[in-house]
Protein backbone atom coordinates (compact mmCIF):
# COMPACT_ATOMS: atom_id res chain seq x y z
CA UNK A 1 0.00 0.00 0.00
CA UNK A 2 2.70 2.38 0.91
CA UNK A 3 4.55 1.50 -2.72
CA UNK A 4 1.11 2.79 -4.45
CA UNK A 5 0.69 5.86 -2.14
CA UNK A 6 4.40 6.62 -3.29
CA UNK A 7 3.90 6.10 -7.04
CA UNK A 8 1.41 7.75 -6.67
CA UNK A 9 2.74 11.24 -5.18
CA UNK A 10 5.65 10.89 -7.51
CA UNK A 11 2.86 11.02 -10.68
CA UNK A 12 1.31 14.26 -9.08
CA UNK A 13 4.31 15.82 -9.09
CA UNK A 14 3.99 18.91 -11.33
CA UNK A 15 0.57 18.48 -11.55
CA UNK A 16 -2.25 20.98 -11.04
CA UNK A 17 -4.21 19.04 -8.33
CA UNK A 18 -7.62 19.89 -6.85
CA UNK A 19 -8.85 23.33 -6.72
CA UNK A 20 -12.60 24.84 -5.34
CA UNK A 21 -13.40 24.43 -8.68
CA UNK A 22 -12.83 21.08 -9.20
CA UNK A 23 -13.96 19.85 -5.82
CA UNK A 24 -17.34 21.39 -6.92
CA UNK A 25 -17.01 20.06 -10.47
CA UNK A 26 -17.13 16.04 -8.32
CA UNK A 27 -19.75 17.42 -6.08
CA UNK A 28 -21.55 17.85 -9.16
CA UNK A 29 -20.49 14.26 -10.84
CA UNK A 30 -21.70 13.06 -7.62
CA UNK A 31 -25.18 14.34 -7.54
CA UNK A 32 -25.33 13.56 -11.19
CA UNK A 33 -24.59 9.86 -10.65
CA UNK A 34 -27.37 9.31 -7.93
CA UNK A 35 -29.86 10.93 -9.60
CA UNK A 36 -29.04 8.69 -12.88
CA UNK A 37 -29.64 5.89 -10.51
CA UNK A 38 -33.27 6.85 -10.39
CA UNK A 39 -34.01 8.61 -13.59
CA UNK A 40 -32.77 6.53 -16.44
CA UNK A 41 -31.55 8.75 -19.23
CA UNK A 42 -28.49 8.57 -21.69
CA UNK A 43 -27.61 12.11 -22.07
CA UNK A 44 -28.04 12.80 -18.16
CA UNK A 45 -25.11 9.47 -17.82
CA UNK A 46 -23.43 11.33 -20.80
CA UNK A 47 -23.32 14.69 -19.12
CA UNK A 48 -21.97 12.95 -16.12
CA UNK A 49 -19.01 10.97 -17.51
CA UNK A 50 -18.32 14.22 -19.55
CA UNK A 51 -17.68 16.55 -16.42
CA UNK A 52 -16.02 13.55 -14.64
CA UNK A 53 -13.57 13.41 -16.89
CA UNK A 54 -13.18 17.16 -17.36
CA UNK A 55 -12.78 16.98 -13.65
CA UNK A 56 -10.04 14.51 -13.88
CA UNK A 57 -8.57 16.57 -17.05
CA UNK A 58 -7.90 19.76 -14.85
CA UNK A 59 -6.29 17.88 -11.85
CA UNK A 60 -3.66 15.86 -14.09
CA UNK A 61 -2.82 18.62 -15.89
CA UNK A 62 0.37 20.02 -15.88
CA UNK A 63 -0.66 24.00 -17.37
CA UNK A 64 -1.00 25.30 -13.96
CA UNK A 65 -1.60 28.74 -15.37
CA UNK A 66 -4.46 27.82 -17.69
CA UNK A 67 -6.29 25.92 -14.55
CA UNK A 68 -5.75 28.76 -12.04
CA UNK A 69 -7.14 31.42 -14.70
CA UNK A 70 -10.49 28.63 -14.84
CA UNK A 71 -10.34 28.82 -10.91
CA UNK A 72 -10.05 32.52 -10.41
CA UNK A 73 -13.30 32.89 -12.73
CA UNK A 74 -15.14 30.42 -11.49
CA UNK A 75 -14.62 31.77 -8.02
CA UNK A 76 -15.51 35.06 -8.97
CA UNK A 77 -18.33 34.15 -10.65
CA UNK A 78 -19.40 32.45 -7.67
CA UNK A 79 -18.27 34.88 -5.04
CA UNK A 80 -21.43 36.75 -4.67
CA UNK A 81 -23.04 33.03 -3.31
CA UNK A 82 -20.21 31.97 -1.10
CA UNK A 83 -20.45 35.50 0.46
CA UNK A 84 -24.46 34.79 0.96
CA UNK A 85 -23.99 31.02 2.40
CA UNK A 86 -20.91 31.67 4.51
CA UNK A 87 -23.19 34.78 6.19
CA UNK A 88 -26.60 32.30 5.89
CA UNK A 89 -24.41 29.50 8.09
CA UNK A 90 -22.64 32.05 10.21
CA UNK A 91 -26.19 33.61 11.56
CA UNK A 92 -27.57 29.81 12.49
CA UNK A 93 -24.62 29.05 14.04
CA UNK A 94 -25.26 32.28 15.91
CA UNK A 95 -28.75 31.87 16.83
CA UNK A 96 -28.53 29.39 19.96
CA UNK A 97 -26.84 32.18 21.73
CA UNK A 98 -28.00 35.55 20.27
CA UNK A 99 -31.43 37.40 18.26
CA UNK A 100 -30.76 39.01 15.47
CA UNK A 101 -32.94 41.88 14.92
CA UNK A 102 -33.30 44.10 11.97
CA UNK A 103 -33.19 47.95 12.51
CA UNK A 104 -36.62 49.36 11.86
CA UNK A 105 -35.77 52.51 10.13
CA UNK A 106 -36.49 51.61 6.39
CA UNK A 107 -33.21 53.48 5.24
CA UNK A 108 -30.97 51.70 7.74
CA UNK A 109 -31.82 48.13 7.92
CA UNK A 110 -28.72 47.06 9.36
CA UNK A 111 -29.02 43.85 11.40
CA UNK A 112 -28.06 43.82 15.40
CA UNK A 113 -26.87 41.01 17.47
CA UNK A 114 -28.40 40.92 20.85
CA UNK A 115 -27.60 38.60 23.78
CA UNK A 116 -30.61 35.66 24.45
CA UNK A 117 -32.10 35.46 27.85
CA UNK A 118 -31.61 39.57 29.37
CA UNK A 119 -35.75 39.56 29.11
CA UNK A 120 -37.09 42.97 27.25
CA UNK A 121 -33.92 45.78 26.64
CA UNK A 122 -33.48 48.84 24.82
CA UNK A 123 -31.52 48.27 21.59
CA UNK A 124 -29.73 50.99 19.63
CA UNK A 125 -29.03 50.81 16.16
CA UNK A 126 -25.24 51.39 15.81
CA UNK A 127 -25.73 52.64 12.62
CA UNK A 128 -28.31 54.81 12.54
CA UNK A 129 -28.43 55.48 16.53
CA UNK A 130 -32.25 54.56 16.30
CA UNK A 131 -33.81 52.69 19.60
CA UNK A 132 -36.24 50.18 19.81
CA UNK A 133 -37.32 47.59 22.43
CA UNK A 134 -37.17 43.76 21.92
CA UNK A 135 -37.11 40.70 24.23
CA UNK A 136 -34.20 39.29 23.98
Amino acid sequence: MNRIREWFARFMVGRYGADEFSRTLNYVVLTLLILSLFVRNGLLELVTIALLIYSYFRMFSRNHSARYRENQKYLQMTADIRRKWNSFLNVNKQRKDFHIYTCPNKDCRQKIRVPRGKGKIQVTCPKCRTQFIKKS
